[in-house]
């Protein structure tokens, strides 16, 4: 006898408990998570050049100089 694929369930039973990432590890990517796009955001956004203050150069404004036009940032 032969089986048909048909009559038989294509999708295997898994179990999958409700609390799978614990509380405290999604609070600490979350938090992460946001540290990151705030700096982001602020070397995109904010920097215009403060940081030269401590290195001296513009670096970090010149590599996301184009960026900050594309975003609508106003930068000269």
């Amino acid at each position: 006898m032969t089986s048909s694929v048909y009559g038989a369930n294509p999708i295997p039973e898994v179990n999958v408990s409700p609390e799978a990432i614990s509380r405290g590890r999604v609070i600490a990517v979350l938090s992460l998570t946001v540290f990151l796009a705030l700096a982001a955001y602020y070397f995109v956004g904010v920097d215009e050049g403060m940081t030269s203050v401590f290195g001296k150069t513009m670096v970090i404004h010149e590599w996301v100089h184009d960026s900050r036009h594309f975003l609508g940032f106003p930068c000269h």
